[in-house]
């Protein structure tokens, strides 16, 4: 940050295109805001004009006040008024010097009055100087009507002339304009509440660099209100004439008191001065152990030396803010730990603009945090550590993963030269446990049939490629796939960014192991290939192969593995594709994978938002759920290659069986029930089979909203109720000679409700 210009009280910076003028207010013993100290307005008009080119106000004390853009270039309009009229020297004269006694005597009483006005209440008040002169003008105009002297009429009307053209200049800001509703009884020197309106700082302690609208505007009307944790709040407002709701976030380290705020800002400073290895930063989780245990032994010391008495909770919870602001990545981790936050976006040049998120009720939301330059940087640095990938001007693309102990996220950076701004960050935060089928089905995403038609093809071991645009939900389908499969079954799964909840599956009971491959984006790095990761996985024993997303060359290996294991395991990936032939396209023509090898492919599963009628919300939703035919040669379209078993009904907003899939016209289908005895040649076995996977998860959301028990739906239980209902099968096969579906379903139900009544006991 190049310093311009330094005093003892004030310095004017340069941070990349802002020039900052930043205010001294440490020894003052009030706080330093504009909107309710008249002597502070005063002061920073004086600075304007001999800064004129000033984009931003800092006033530092324990915590530092921020005035952006738009309320500084406010005052710049009333500092260069105050110049020019300053400036000058005759405007009081109006021609009426050595025009007699009477007239010296009238022009000063006026002279006096208008140096005020001038001089003082324009600097102080600005609102109050324009009320001032109106009301001048309004009784000058009546002393004239009054007046019989022709020269004294024409003094008059020079100075009500004068008064019109300080007036019209005023008139001219943006401050006095946006005031003039509110003009009505207005105090002059005395009432700052309408300043309020106008100048609300932006608020951070002095630790930290990203900034913070303390208090949303006066006119948004709140929408929701709730708590991420005991401390940090957040409300959802919406703005007029903003179509974009914003999310007003109030963390803990805005609510501590002066005394804790020292602490805070002594512990940094001492904290800064060790600066983690690269090697710390290869066991994130143990770095931050490590200096939360020094920042809470260090808090704890210097909050004795200075007599504050505080809890070993209160210690704690400062060391957590602490390492939030020194190895950690600040507000965005209490972003992230939002479980309705879906994705951030932090655009460059980064202190130009708020973060904005996607949340889960609200869509596309501004919020109430400017990050700085000093943080993006400070991010990117940490990524490159973590990630042990280049990011540079030959690698201007960055794609990882950020583990927090409380979320998970993908992360995407750029820099230049692709991005000419700098910096910008793109969090896509991935839910806490692994979605499911049957929270797919509560909100909508999919309908009990298709879920249960998913679960069948997952048992009967198809290759898979679930298609979508960008956030169409298609990684985290995948993800609710990997707990359809059975855990008796080992998965591999291979990712060049961690997305999948493989930590999660692990927990659970998956015999599950990660690899992780070269980013497809990444012109050198030391981890392997996508592609040598997926023909390593073949060798590593009997499995299901899972991959992230197909993005490159690793699709001709998918292929191969799809070839060699699509009659024994489930094989399955994400790719970008709108439809089945844009995913066809993309994988023969982009990918350069034989047409022949494209019919391993048995089931595309195409997901995409879909828009409401006003634009204003988006729902994802299954579109698609197709099976790719073999008999094809040269375009599956064509041919009639591609063969919808469910499809989207718009008016229904629902996804409804085709006919093809009622009457059983499936070779798929009649694959997977060829190879299981009570199956061949019976299409209603199959289609009942069907039927009642898809009757247990509508079953088990029922029971989830009925008796407002969530866990329902979560992968714990659908696991478990997964084992169940595979474990019931088999029982009564064996007891009855052939899968009875009434029977199986009556007996899960009662396992259901027996777990759910001991969990209310």
């Amino acid at each position: 940050m190049p310093l311009i210009k330094k005093e003892k009280s004030y310095e004017v910076l340069r941070e990349g295109q802002d020039t900052i003028l930043k205010v001294n207010a440490v020894s003052w013993n009030y706080t330093p805001n504009i909107e309710n100290n008249q002597l502070i307005m005063a002061r920073i008009i004086d600075l304007l004009v001999e800064n004129p080119n000033v984009t931003r106000i800092i006033f530092t004390q324990r915590r530092n006040y921020i005035y952006n853009y738009e309320q500084t270039q406010m005052l710049l309009e009333i500092a260069n008024v105050y110049n020019h009229l300053s400036k000058q020297r005759n405007f009081l004269t109006l021609g009426i010097i050595n025009r007699g006694l009477m007239f010296e005597r009238l022009y000063s009483g006026w002279r006096v009055t208008l140096q005020n006005i001038v001089i003082n209440l324009l600097r102080q008040d600005p609102i109050g100087a324009y009320v001032e002169i109106i009301r001048m003008v309004r009784e000058e105009k009546i002393n004239l009507e009054k007046t019989e002297q022709l020269e004294e009429a024409q003094v008059r009307t020079a100075y009500i002339d004068l008064l019109n053209n300080i007036r019209r200049l005023l008139e001219g800001t943006k401050l006095i304009n946006q005031s003039k509703p509110y003009l009505a009884g207005y105090s002059t020197g005395q009432d700052r509440q309408l300043y309020r309106l106008f100048f609300r700082p932006e608020i951070t302690p002095d630790f930290m660099f990203t900034r913070l609208m303390a208090e949303p505007p006066l006119e948004a009307e709140e929408l929701d209100i709730y708590k991420i944790d005991k401390d940090t709040e957040v409300n959802v407002y919406k703005i007029p004439g903003d179509i974009k709701p914003l999310y007003h976030l109030t963390p803990p380290e805005f609510k501590l008191d002066e005394d804790r705020y020292e602490l805070l800002d002594l512990a940094r400073q001492a904290l800064i001065e060790h600066k983690p290895t690269k090697e710390e930063f290869t066991d994130p989780e143990k770095m931050r152990q490590t200096f939360f245990n020094i920042g809470r032994d260090l808090i704890q010391e210097l909050a004795q030396h200075k007599g504050l008495q505080l809890s070993l909770k209160e210690s704690e919870d400062l060391a957590n803010i602490l390492v939030r602001y020194t190895v950690g990545f600040g507000l965005i981790e209490v972003l992230l730990q939002d479980q309705k936050v879906q994705d951030v976006s932090i655009n460059g040049p980064i202190g130009e603009t708020p973060i904005f998120i996607v949340h889960q009720d609200y869509d596309e939301c501004v919020t109430n945090i400017i990050p700085s330059l000093e943080d993006g940087e400070s991010w990117a640095s940490k990524f490159r550590l973590l990630s042990g990938r280049p990011l540079d001007e030959a690698n201007p693309i960055l794609d990882t993963e950020l583990v927090l102990r409380n979320a998970r996220a993908r992360v995407s950076v750029i820099s230049r030269p692709l991005n000419p701004h700098g910096l910008a960050f793109a969090f896509r935060r991935h839910r806490d446990n692994p979605w499911t089928y049957p929270l797919f089905v509560k909100n909508r995403m999919i309908n009990p049939l298709a879920a249960g038609l998913l679960s069948f093809l997952i048992d009967g071991a198809r290759t898979l490629l679930f298609a979508g645009t960008r956030s169409s939900g298609k990684t985290s389908l995948l993800g609710s796939t990997l707990v359809e499969i059975m855990r008796k079954y080992r998965v591999i799964v291979v990712e060049d960014t961690q997305e999948l909840p493989v930590d999660a599956l692990r927990k659970l009971g998956y015999n599950v192991q990660a690899m992780k491959v070269r980013s497809a984006l990444a012109h050198s790095s030391s981890e392997l290939g996508a592609d040598e990761g997926i023909r390593t996985s073949l060798r590593l024993g009997d499995s299901s192969l899972i991959v992230g997303e197909i993005r490159s060359i690793e699709a001709q290996a998918l292929y191969e593995a799809m070839r060699i294991g699509a009659l024994a395991n489930v094989v399955a990936g994400t790719i970008h594709g709108a439809d089945p032939y844009s995913v066809y396209d993309r994988v023969v023509n982009d990918l350069k994978v034989p047409k022949t090898s494209f019919k391993a492919t048995d089931i595309i599963v195409i997901s995409n938002p879909v828009r409401s009628a006003d634009s204003l919300h988006k729902f994802r939703r299954v579109l698609q759920i197709t099976e790719v035919r073999k008999h094809w040669k040269d375009d599956p379209l064509e041919e009639n290659g591609f063969v919808n078993l469910m499809a989207y009904d718009t008016k229904e907003d629902t996804l409804k069986p085709t006919q093809d899939l009622i009457n059983g016209d499936s070779e798929i289908l009649k694959d997977i029930a060829g190879n299981i005895r009570e199956y061949v040649g019976n299409w209603d076995a199959v289609w009942e089979n069907i039927l009642l996977r898809a009757r247990m998860k509508e079953a088990l959301v029922k029971y989830a909203l009925k008796t407002k028990q969530d866990w329902l739906l979560e992968a714990k239980f659908t696991v478990q109720s997964n084992d169940v209902f595979h474990q019931i099968s088999d029982e009564v096969k064996e007891e009855v000679g052939s899968v009875d579906n009434k029977r199986v379903f009556f007996q899960w139900d009662d396992w259901v409700k027996r777990v759910i009544k001991q969990k209310q006991l």
